[in-house]
Parts: C-alpha cells; sequence; structure tokens
C-alpha cells in the first residue's frame, strides 16, 4: 500500500496533486520517468509522468486532471488513503545535458511533466525559456514552480483570461522570430506537440515530446502503447516515453487515442451510477443516525 501524504485539489478539483509515500520510487526517479497506479484490487492499472520525487522524504508527486473511470476513482481517496499499488520508475529518463538555450512548452496538465525535466536542464546551466498555456486561467498549474526555474516565463490563455491570449504556438512563434534555441520541450494534448514540432521542423531544432498512447502493463510485453516513430514501431512504456517529434506519426497516435472512447464514457457513466445508488442509499442511514 502506498499512502498519499498530501492531497491538493487544482482547477476547481477537476486537477489534482497526490504526493505519495514510495521511497524506493523516489530513490530511483529521474525526470521524464512515469509509474503505474492502482487504487483498488479491481481497478485499471493508470499511467502518470511524475510531476516531482524527493529521495530524502522518500515522496513522488504525480498531478492528473479526472476526466475518466479510474481518475474519479483516484479523486476520491483522500491524504491518509492508499493506492494498492504503485510500479516504477518506468520509461527512460529525459536525456539532460548542457546545450545553450532551451525552450520548454508545456499545455494544460503536461506543465506537471514539464516541470522536473525543465528543471534538471535549468540546473546544468542551460538557459530555460519556459511557455505554458490552457484554456483559461483557472486550469493554469504550476505556475510559480515553472518562473522559479526559468529565465524566461511566457503564459498564455485561449480566450485572454490571464497572461497573452492564444495558443503556446503564437508564443514559440515569437520566440522563434528572435533566437533560434538549442533544443524544445512540448508536452501537453497531442495536438499541441504535433503543431509545435511541425513549426520547428523547417527549422532543424531538435524537439523532444512525451506521449501517452494507451498503455496496460508497462514493460513492453503488451504491446499496447506502440506507437510510430520514424516508420518503425516503439513502445513508449520502454522506448519512450520521450521521442523525437518530428519522427512521431501523429495521424496514428491520434487514432489509437480515440480509439476506446466510447467504452471510456460508459465506463464514466456507469461509476457515476453506482456512486449515486450508493449515495442513496446511505441517505437513510445518516438520517436515522441524526435521529
Amino acid at each position: 500500500m502506498f499512502k498519499i501524504i498530501k492531497r491538493q485539489e487544482m482547477a476547481g478539483g477537476t486537477i489534482i496533486l497526490n504526493e505519495i509515500a514510495a521511497p524506493r520510487i523516489a530513490r530511483k526517479a529521474r525526470p521524464g520517468q512515469f509509474v503505474i497506479l492502482k487504487a483498488n484490487e479491481t481497478g485499471e492499472r493508470i499511467p502518470l509522468t511524475m510531476a516531482d520525487f524527493n529521495p530524502r522524504q522518500g515522496t513522488i508527486t504525480v498531478i492528473y486532471a479526472v476526466v475518466g473511470r479510474s481518475t474519479s476513482l483516484f479523486s476520491q481517496l483522500q491524504e491518509g488513503d492508499s493506492y494498492q499499488d504503485v510500479v516504477g520508475p518506468l520509461g527512460r529518463p529525459t536525456r539532460l545535458e548542457r546545450m545553450g538555450t532551451v525552450v520548454c512548452i508545456g499545455g494544460g496538465t503536461g506543465v506537471a511533466v514539464l516541470y522536473p525535466i525543465a528543471r534538471g536542464l535549468k540546473l546544468l546551466g542551460n538557459r530555460v525559456i519556459s511557455i505554458i498555456g490552457a484554456r483559461e486561467k483557472e486550469l493554469l498549474i504550476l505556475e510559480d514552480e515553472m518562473r522559479a526555474i526559468s529565465d524566461d516565463l511566457l503564459v498564455c490563455t485561449d480566450g485572454g483570461s490571464y497572461g497573452q491570449q492564444g495558443l503556446v504556438t503564437d508564443l514559440l512563434a515569437q520566440v522563434l522570430q528572435e533566437e533560434r534555441p538549442d533544443l524544445v520541450v512540448a508536452i501537453g494534448p497531442v495536438p499541441m506537440m504535433r503543431a509545435v514540432s511541425e513549426m520547428t521542423r523547417p527549422c532543424n531544432i531538435k524537439t523532444l515530446v512525451s506521449l501517452n498512447p494507451i498503455m496496460i502493463d508497462g514493460t513492453g510485453m503488451c504491446g499496447g502503447c506502440r506507437v510510430s516513430v520514424g516508420g518503425e514501431i516503439r513502445f513508449a512504456c520502454v522506448d519512450g516515453p520521450e521521442f523525437d517529434g518530428h519522427q512521431v506519426d501523429f495521424d496514428e497516435l491520434m487514432q489509437r487515442l480515440q480509439a476506446y472512447r466510447a467504452e471510456e464514457r460508459q465506463s464514466l457513466e456507469c461509476e457515476s451510477q453506482s456512486l449515486e445508488i450508493h449515495r442513496c442509499k446511505m441517505e437513510p442511514q445518516i438520517v436515522s443516525a441524526a435521529r
């Protein structure tokens, strides 16, 4: 069992931070790696890239958006509760090196994945320009943390409720007009990572993206997380999750991510109905106890 040491709600409860006691994982964890979590015996195995890790305290931090049945189940766990299983660290860590100027781009919860990578690049002496964005101000996460490890931080929201109005690619275009970075790291929604990769391709700027295909075992055995990179099959769990954005077949990736959308919606609806039935059964007991 892996106890939740800290729980924090972000974006009105639609995004959740969990700091989890996992000493052995924390000692081995590196930026870019992920863990697979399972809430209980019947729960689904969910991969989440670590947003932070503290070897001294023996904790890891994950941040996730509540979008489906399993993350909805995760969100019900409170401080003091435990995940039944946490497996990791998995995947290849980010290859951090001193390169010069690096642009780190995060969209939505991708900022959580980006943060330890940007921090590691800064600690090596790189000049870090960070760009983070969300649909609206309330959905922005880790702004203060990103500002603390960036030489420059650019912020945008789709509607202009905070920062500059527009997309992260609009801010990237402004940066590329003024200078040529040595590396771009883009993490977030697939359309965003694809758009960034297409912008940097003509300039031949090395671009890393972190992929999130369907994943089951996390060890390369099931083949569920296969992606096409440079015309060859790769498994995100053991060959990634980071790949050269100029080589990724984003069309195939998006098709695979949408393959089970109907089943995911049905599962979430069943979970909601189950919770409502449980609530209705409990209400008479609560009323009786109050009397």
